[in-house]
């Protein structure tokens, strides 16, 4: 039906005959000439309809935004005046001699000169995916896919599909489930991830594997997130922590290079404890470079305590921003950002302006001031490295809470002032995770996921002190997204079950939910670690996307819910009956 693409006419075609299919983009009606702009999935091109071809001209007054069209006509070279250099076409035009009207188009719900709403995007998805921008997108998603796939295949490892229909097991986020027709009663699970059975393949000796595969989990949805999402699944026998960060190092730099041309540099590599003193989050933007500077050694007086009404029976800190040149910020602005900071439990936000400081006089300005010294106060400045025209922001709270607060007033005070560099890329290994988190209760549950390895193999700590355990894991962070997380995996059955036992799993319990995989690890397990990147997250950053529903086709809602095919739907009570389903009345 066509002999070239819209957007792949060069002035080399000049004088020749193409035939293109493609849709109405724009119409210009000029009396004596029609100009249409045709677009297809490469880009646009400019079709010119004359009167003095009366039949096309005539046939061509009918056409409508979005119509469905097939041309065949002549490749022109534009006139100098009218060259369009914004659009890859823009030295040349179609001089149309044969039009056929494939099929026509009611008026657009959506329309693409604006922004439209996210809802009316999302239910017209279809329409929606004609814009250049996402079409871009998944351009260029297809393009690191095949670069993955490359790499991996270099690599040696093989492209190896896992089952989408499992069995649900305890592992962190809800299953999404299944219902089973033939097992009257019993229901698959879709998978949060093919983490076990990557280690079943490396139990089989397949030794290095990779998948580019959907997962599913049942959680609240925000930006950076889907319930159904893909990530790049890799695993490897026989390889540690170390060799896993270089190989992913490797492809990651790879995909940079090739899709936006940057070189990134080596990534740096820092622990969980570090990364959470100094930057509030295990997911540090560090593009930003202001750092939480601890201050409770030097405000560790009990007059402190009591002037900060902290409970000194609580795992306390005290710490503070230092940001430079921002001692003219206003009152009510720093009002703003106590009421932020408020969010993240914080009770107060304190401040110190450094208006001078010399060998002979310090002047200040502070909401402290009547609590400070001399002494004290040039201890703080010493520590902060603060300088004239600098003002600190100070937090004294529970640890967690300063950190929490600290770390995302510290993202805000970076883009308020300018601070973060946004057009760098700074990526980052977070290790050393926690082998355990403890809740209220006292219970312990997985920091990643209970199949980690302890740091060592140091089994005598596990057992004794787990709480101060170390898990062999390890995050990719690029500009404060998490992209990716993997570990050493557990290979000794007996380490398995202490993890198990643990984190409270009864033995009943693991052998109904795991009992395939505690048998398989007595069958010769070999070391193995791996890692799961986040293939939309990664897109999502390659295409300066503000959104993760940006660089998918046929994305969700913020509440699981597809308003294209509006999914999920009410089912007939006959196929309910059929798979043993009854609701309740009463919603839980």
């Amino acid at each position: 039906m066509r002999t070239k693409y819209c957007g792949n006419i060069r002035i080399i075609h000049v004088n020749k005959t193409v035939k293109l299919c493609g849709w109405v983009h724009k119409i210009r009606n000029f009396s004596q000439f029609i100009f249409v702009d045709m677009r297809d999935c490469t880009g646009l091109v400019q079709v010119i309809f004359e009167l003095k071809n009366k039949k096309i001209f005539k046939k061509a007054l009918n056409l409508r935004n979005e119509f469905c069209i097939q041309v065949s006509g002549t490749v022109k070279k534009r006139e100098e005046k009218n060259k369009n250099i914004k659009i890859s076409t823009g030295e040349i035009e179609i001089l149309a001699d044969v039009l056929n009207i494939l099929n026509v188009s009611k008026s657009l719900p959506l329309n693409y000169k604006q922004k439209n709403n996210d809802e009316s995007r999302l239910k017209y998805r279809y329409l929606d995916l004609r814009s250049f921008n996402i079409l871009e997108n998944l351009k260029i998603r297809n393009q690191i896919t095949y670069l993955i796939r490359t790499f991996m295949t270099k690599k040696n490892f093989l492209d190896i599909e896992t089952p989408i229909l499992t069995k649900s097991t305890p592992e962190g986020a809800r299953d999404y489930l299944v219902p089973s027709r033939n097992h009257y009663g019993k229901f698959y699970a879709l998978p949060q991830s093919p983490q076990l059975f990557k280690q079943m393949l490396m139990i089989a000796g397949i030794d290095r594997y990779y998948q580019i595969v959907k997962c599913f989990r049942d959680e609240d949805l925000r930006s950076d997130r889907q319930p159904e999402f893909t990530q790049i699944d890799i695993e490897a026998s026989f390889m540690n922590a170390q060799k896993i960060r270089n190989l992913v190092e490797k492809l990651i730099k790879k995909i940079w290079l090739k899709i936006i041309n940057f070189n990134l540099p080596k990534f740096p590599k820092i622990s969980f404890y570090e990364s959470m003193r100094k930057y509030g989050s295990d997911k540090p933007d560090l593009r930003n470079p202001i750092e939480i500077i601890d201050v409770s050694d030097i405000l560790k007086d009990e007059k402190f305590r009591l002037f900060f009404n902290l409970d000194s029976k609580k795992n306390n800190r005290i710490a503070l921003l230092c940001i430079s040149n921002a001692t003219d910020i206003s009152r009510k602005k720093i009002d703003i950002y106590t009421q932020y900071i408020k969010k993240f439990n914080a009770k107060k936000l304190f401040y110190i302006k450094i208006i001078e400081n010399n060998i002979r006089h310090t002047k200040i300005y502070s909401s402290i001031k009547n609590i400070l010294d001399k002494v004290i106060l040039k201890k703080i400045i010493e520590k902060s490295k603060a300088k004239n025209g600098d003002i600190l922001f100070l937090i004294a709270d529970e640890e967690y809470v300063v950190n929490k607060s600290l770390g995302m007033l510290r993202l805000k005070l970076g883009i308020d002032f300018n601070i973060t560099k946004k057009n760098s890329w700074k990526p980052v290994w977070i290790v050393n995770f926690p082998m355990f988190m403890k809740d209220i209760k006292g219970n312990f549950s997985s920091t990643h996921h209970p199949f980690t390895a302890v740091k060592n193999k140091d089994i005598k700590k596990l057992k004794n002190s787990p709480q101060i355990s170390i898990s062999d894991s390890y995050d990719l962070v690029i500009n404060g997204y998490e992209v990716g997380g993997g570990s050493v995996r557990i290979h000794d059955v007996n380490m398995q079950k202490k993890v198990f036992d643990i984190i409270g799993i009864k033995k009943s319990v693991q052998k109904e939910k795991f009992g395939f995989l505690i048998e398989a690890l007595q069958y010769g397990a070999p070391p193995h670690a791996g890692i799961a990147l986040g293939l939309d997250r990664i897109v999502m950053l390659l295409t300066n996307s503000n959104n993760i529903r940006d660089v998918i086709a046929f994305p969700k809602t913020t509440s699981a819910s597809c308003l294209m095919t509006d999914s999920p739907s009410i089912i007939d009570g006959s196929i309910l009956q059929e798979l043993a389903i009854k609701f309740s009345k009463n919603k839980l």
